[in-house]
């Protein structure tokens, strides 16, 4: 079932990053960064999915306000990740659909994300539900 996230959902979004993502961080960093965006609803929206057996969340989008001078307001997926077990039952569909529905609300002109190049899966998924790519770009990275 679909859900508003909660900062003991931590524990499990830390697994699913690592495992799906591979972003494989300390506890304690999620937990600070999840406390930090919690608090910034008018910024960061966040939506989970949950077992309801286990009452544990198995997947999860992250998204952020984009807004720039040069385009409509819209939403940049950060996260889109379904615990391997829990993969092809739908659960993704439902959290970006989700997401659709927020940002219909708010009036935003569309919804953007970037996958990586390997991840033809995902690339897929995106397709199969409406999405398109734009172009391809590199990534540029300076650590301080």
């Amino acid at each position: 079932m679909l859900r508003e996230i909660q900062l003991s959902d931590a524990v499990s979004l830390r697994e699913i990053n690592a495992k799906q993502l591979g972003y494989d961080v300390p506890l304690e960093l999620t937990q600070q960064q999840l406390k930090k965006m919690m608090t910034d609803a008018e910024h960061h929206y966040f939506l989970v999915y949950e077992d309801e057996e286990t009452k544990k969340a198995v997947g999860y989008i992250h998204a952020e306000v984009y807004a720039t001078i040069y385009s409509d307001t819209k939403f940049n997926v950060l996260s889109l990740a379904v615990g391997g077990d829990y993969h092809k039952q739908g659960i993704g569909k439902k959290l970006i659909f989700a997401l659709e529905k927020e940002a219909a609300k708010r009036h935003y002109a569309a919804i953007r994300l970037n996958s990586g190049e390997a991840r033809k899966e995902a690339h897929k998924f995106y397709e199969n539900i409406g999405y398109t790519m734009e172009k391809y770009q590199k990534k540029f990275w300076k650590s301080l």
